[in-house]
């Protein structure tokens, strides 16, 4: 797998959490609960970049989806071994090697387990939303269709068209992709493809994708929030991603 630039720069947003971590299928997770009613059988699954559940940013977000009805559950895809904050924005980070040890197979069964035990406790509905890396995450479990609506956020390490036929062939589950303007890891013709592959009705359960111009990869979870149109494109991501679980989880 390759990587870009793009992949380790942002900046880190400002604000307390407001959930909690938890020991969820042996996983350590940040979990963000409502404060008011909501449905106890569905959960949305985050699935973070390389950063992982330490950085404040996921933990932010994971609290807006929750004011907005969802319980949230961030697992530790990356064993505690996310790239550290102190390295965003650092170029000389060695995120090949980093990724070699984060292949498929070590984030697998982390998933699987959280996953059964949440389906223990009673939930029956998924809405996993991948940002960046969680991107192939994601797609693993609308593949097995496991979950109920997928959003993923410039994605990562996806290949066009090979992993978008596939989701068109084997998956059943309603699809968002968030894009941007610069993104060498899903950059435009990769864009145009998905567009092609499962537009215009070819994906029956669903597809939908909106685009940001004046982003960069990484934006919807790491923008920069004093450059208004990265702003405006990070709150434009949740709020479709929010819209888009509400009409299909």
């Amino acid at each position: 797998m390759s990587s870009c630039k793009d992949c380790i720069s942002g900046v880190r947003h400002e604000g307390t959490p407001e959930g909690k971590m938890e020991k969820i299928g042996g996983v350590e997770c940040y979990v963000a609960t409502p404060t008011g009613d909501y449905s106890k059988d569905k959960v949305v699954l985050y699935l973070t970049d390389i950063f992982g559940i330490r950085l404040n940013n996921p933990k932010l977000l994971a609290d807006d989806f929750a004011r907005n009805g969802f319980k949230v559950v961030m697992p530790d895809i990356l064993f505690e071994d996310p790239v550290g904050e102190n390295d965003l924005n650092n170029t000389s980070f060695d995120i090949e090697g980093w990724l070699a040890r984060h292949t498929p197979d070590t984030w697998l069964p982390t998933i699987d387990a959280v996953v059964a035990a949440l389906k223990a406790q009673g939930v029956t509905r998924f809405g996993i939303t991948g940002y960046c890396f969680g991107a192939p995450p994601a797609f693993y479990l609308a593949l097995k269709n496991e979950s109920h609506a997928t959003a993923v956020a410039h994605p990562s390490h996806l290949k066009a068209p090979e992993d978008l036929e596939k989701y068109k062939a084997e998956s059943k589950i309603p699809l968002l992709i968030v894009t941007c303007e610069v993104d060498r890891q899903f950059p435009l013709e990769a864009q145009a493809i998905a567009d092609e592959v499962l537009g215009g009705g070819k994906f029956t359960p669903g597809y939908e994708r909106v685009h940001f111009d004046g982003c960069v990869h990484g934006f919807a979870v790491r923008g920069d929030m004093s450059d208004p149109k990265v702003k405006a494109g990070k709150e434009g991501a949740f709020k479709a991603t929010v819209e888009f679980f509400l009409k299909y989880l």
